[in-house]
């Protein structure tokens, strides 16, 4: 089964540590707990628009809880730590004839839909 970028991204993480992580370029969001890191940097990229270096993953399991006499236990989760490409600066290199050529860069340097800006 083919799954969207929204299927991929579930949600953004907001705590006072990922608040801070997003000044480094580093965003924090829960995934589908199938989805490996390669799914979740094609998902960003897709979604915002955004040049992904780097994806850290960690898998959560849940947790054990009691109601009355029943146990259970809480959904597992996956985390992902996804760092953005903050540098604006042009890509340059070398044409033809030996002429340098500037490419400008076309992704954003920041995600704006966490409903705070950086």
């Amino acid at each position: 089964m083919i799954k969207t970028a929204q299927d991929i991204i579930i949600a953004p993480v907001i705590t006072e540590k990922s608040s801070e992580q997003m000044a480094d370029g580093k965003y924090t969001f829960k995934v589908a707990v199938d989805a490996t890191k390669t799914d979740v940097k094609k998902a960003c990229e897709a979604l915002f628009d955004v040049k992904v270096t780097a994806v850290n993953i960690a898998n959560f399991d849940g947790k054990v809880r009691r109601q009355r006499y029943q146990f259970g236990r809480t959904p597992a989760f996956k985390k992902a730590v996804v760092t953005i490409d903050t540098e604006g600066s042009d890509v340059k290199y070398l044409g033809k004839g030996g002429k340098e050529v500037k490419a400008g860069k076309k992704y954003k340097n920041s995600i704006e839909d966490f409903g705070f800006g950086v």
